[in-house]
């Protein structure tokens, strides 16, 4: 299962002001600092909507709205979240560096939707990982390095340290908040519990 942690959004203040270069109304700006940090005052609210809602070419401060986020998902999903290179960078644990660092145990992976057989199959697999994880580490003889490597399931559980903006945020959401996969139901949910994603993402209100 999919999890969100450690999540940031950053230049929002940046991002704001360069939207009204192409109109030379900074002096109509009202957005401020508070103790809640950068808040959206209602004249650039209301622009900024305008703006997001009229399409890429008018939005582009979209994209200098950076975001930061820790992501903890089974690596079926992150082949998925990978077609999103544009605008997308991701520094990820390393499964070939730390796979040996730590026992298997069904919480490295996401089995929440597996039937008992299923299950049954899992912890065989476990039990077999390690038992390979413990001979590498007595003897580092890399062949049960590789027979863990080759034989891990999609279903383990990576986590990646994400940074994307706004605008990749309206096409994930847009593009997946209907997908059979569990996973994208909870990344969606995270969108709409960021700063101003009534008014900057979630813009295509015909659709829901």
């Amino acid at each position: 299962m999919l999890t969100c942690t450690h999540s940031a959004v950053m230049n929002l203040e940046g991002a704001i002001r360069g939207m009204r270069n192409p109109f030379n109304s900074w002096a109509k700006s009202d957005s401020c600092y508070t103790e809640n940090g950068y808040v959206l005052g209602p004249a650039d609210l209301d622009l900024a909507g305008r703006l997001a809602r009229a399409g890429s070419d008018h939005r582009k401060f979209l994209r200098q709205i950076m975001v930061t986020v820790d992501i903890t998902a089974p690596l079926y999903w992150w082949k998925e979240f990978d077609t999103y290179k544009v605008g997308t960078v991701a520094n990820s644990c390393s499964t070939m560096h730390k796979i040996h660092a730590a026992p298997f145990t069904r919480a490295d992976f996401s089995c929440d939707r597996m039937t008992a057989p299923a299950l049954a199959q899992l912890d065989a697999l476990i039990a077999f990982l390690e038992g390979e994880r413990q001979a590498f580490c007595e003897t580092k003889d890399v062949t049960h390095w590789h027979n863990m490597i080759q034989l891990l399931p999609t279903s383990y559980n990576q986590m990646r340290t994400v940074t994307l903006n706004y605008e990749v945020l309206v096409n994930i959401y847009y593009a997946r908040r209907h997908h059979k996969l569990a996973e994208w139901h909870i990344l969606c949910a995270w969108i709409e519990s960021l700063p101003y994603a009534d008014q900057l993402i979630r813009i295509r209100a015909e659709e829901e």
